[in-house]
């Protein structure tokens, strides 16, 4: 493949992240309500986000072949034990297509917070989910205050946790 196919091929999948999957402009979801949804987790408890109002959520898109995913999973399960008294809830959402996978590795990394399957409705709904992780914090109000994209410095997502949960 030649260096400018490739490019193509990028220019082409970055078209795509920002238009969706349906050709319509995705709209800037910080500062904007989260769009709500209602699944059932992996232990078959219905999740509503609606219900976590009033809670700082941090939601978080991963996949079982996504190395950055392993690490900040168990990361995210010190801080609900941590900062869960204060109002923090996590929510993870598995982009795997099947949960077998998603089931031993949540075992695996002793996670006790809702992990629930995705879908590509779900991820257009919160923008077009390509390229994981991609955590969204939520607000006590409901409102995305934060997207965050792939890997990144968990000690400043902390730190922007501690903040929201502080107001």
């Amino acid at each position: 493949m030649s260096v400018v196919r490739f490019l193509q091929i990028i220019l082409c999948a970055g078209l795509l992240c920002s238009v969706g999957l349906r050709g319509q402009p995705q709209p800037k979801l910080v500062g904007r309500a989260a769009p709500e949804f209602v699944r059932s987790d992996l232990n078959g408890h219905e999740i509503d986000l609606k219900r976590y109002h009033g809670k700082v959520v941090i939601l978080n898109f991963w996949a079982t072949w996504c190395a950055p995913c392993q690490v900040e999973l168990p990361e995210f399960e010190k801080w609900q034990e941590r900062y869960g008294a204060d109002g923090l809830e996590i929510i993870a959402i598995s982009m795997d297509d099947g949960d077998s996978a998603v089931r031993m590795t949540v075992q695996r990394l002793h996670i006790d917070y809702p992990v629930l399957m995705g879908d590509a409705y779900l991820g257009e709904a919160y923008g077009g989910v390509l390229g994981l992780p991609v955590t969204f914090l939520i607000d006590r109000e409901g409102k995305i205050v934060d997207k965050i994209k792939g890997e990144t410095d968990l000690r400043q997502v902390e730190s922007r946790v501690r903040s929201v949960l502080a107001k």
